[in-house]
């Protein structure tokens, strides 16, 4: 499950879909990065049927509010966000235990600890369902910001640690700092701290988001994307008039960064697969590396969720609108930035539906995607 913010309301639409055709469904590897992290914690923790874990996953995310993310008392948040502000500027001192995030997301690590049923922070879920082979691997990945590197948390026997020059792997108890490090959106989000190193949102640099479940073993992946497929003429179309506003290189760097790596990762997957059968298998150790197959479904939102957003910004909370709007954000005509921030109830309980839609528009695609 991919980033996205509030984004990733779509994807528990689509889990919804999926546990009404296969309620008793169990997926053995799950990986998730930024806001889908979330989800995966949630369904890897969870001890009932996937149709509980889904059902409880949806009370979630349709109970939460802005509030439930971070704190939107005017004075607080117009005070964090000028001190962010005036460091990037002109490089303003850092002031007491100011740590670097636009909002305080205090609010958030609350509602996960209370929605994992967490008291401490871990997750015994996860290794329980681990011990029980109801699952075989969980991963979240997050970005370690003294090294620049992509880090995969994960947790799992038999498997093997991999290491590239800024993709590497730590097998660990997964436990709500990881999943608050992972979805730690950065100058929005503070970094957070675990085993004493700082580490911000998973999709910062991940160039090959589904690569994780790769090294677990996967050799069928479902990916549920929040990123809209445009046509030749909806691309084409401009999404805002005049010169750029902040709000509109922020929006396209939040895109590029958080929602088109997926679909790139996928089609590369794809090509490789063509590649493959090309290859006699008893060839492939010395022709390809030892690459082996790997089927790819995306399931990707019909309708565009950040245009969709812009219907909902007047919603927002009174100060953080104002501040966004200072940015140029009303000048847009699709708001990606601004959905990722976007926890409004009635934008989230929307995406849910248009992802169980989607969903139950694939159902038959998706049963014979997953069968064994």
């Amino acid at each position: 499950m991919g980033g996205g913010g509030a984004r990733s309301a779509y994807q528990v639409g689509v889990l919804r879909a999926l546990a009404n055709r296969l309620p008793d469904f169990q997926a053995p590897i799950l990986t998730g990065i930024s806001a889908g992290a979330i989800n995966t914690a949630h369904l890897a923790n969870n001890r009932g049927s996937f149709r509980d874990g889904v059902d409880s996953l949806a009370r979630l995310w349709l109970g939460m509010d802005v509030d439930d993310v971070f704190v939107t008392k005017s004075l607080a948040l117009l005070g964090r966000a000028l001190s962010v502000g005036m460091r990037l500027s002109i490089g303003l001192p850092r002031a007491g235990d100011d740590s670097g995030g636009m909002v305080d997301t205090r609010p958030l690590r609350e509602t996960l600890l209370k929605a994992l049923a967490s008291h401490d922070g871990s997750l015994p879920g996860i290794g329980r369902n681990l011990e029980e082979g109801k699952l075989s691997a969980v991963a979240l990945m997050a970005t370690k910001y003294a090294t620049n590197q992509t880090v995969t948390f994960f947790a799992g026997d038999h498997i093997d640690h991999w290491e590239r020059p800024k993709r590497r792997s730590i097998r660990t108890d997964l436990t709500v700092d990881h999943v608050m490090a992972s979805a730690a959106l950065p100058l929005f989000f503070p970094p957070v701290a675990v085993d004493g190193n700082w580490y911000g949102d998973g999709g910062i640099r991940l160039t090959a988001p589904l690569a994780p479940a790769v090294h677990l073993g996967a050799d069928r992946v479902l990916a549920l994307s929040t990123r809209f497929e445009m046509s030749g003429a909806e691309a084409d179309q401009p999404r805002f008039e005049g010169a750029p506003k902040p709000a509109q290189v922020l929006s396209t760097l939040w895109s590029a960064v958080f929602l088109d790596q997926v679909e790139q990762d996928a089609l590369t997957m794809q090509r490789i697969n063509r590649l493959l059968a090309a290859v006699p298998e008893s060839a492939r150790e010395e022709a390809a590396g030892g690459l082996r197959p790997v089927d790819v479904l995306v399931v990707r939102p019909s309708r565009d969720l950040g245009r969709i957003a812009g219907d909902f910004e007047p919603r927002l909370p009174r100060t953080f609108r104002a501040l966004t709007r200072r940015w140029g954000t009303q000048q847009s005509k699709t708001q990606d930035l601004l959905s990722t921030v976007m926890f409004q109830p009635d934008y989230v309980r929307l995406l849910m539906e248009i992802g169980e839609e989607d969903g139950e528009r694939r159902a038959d695609e998706l049963i014979e995607f997953l069968a064994p």
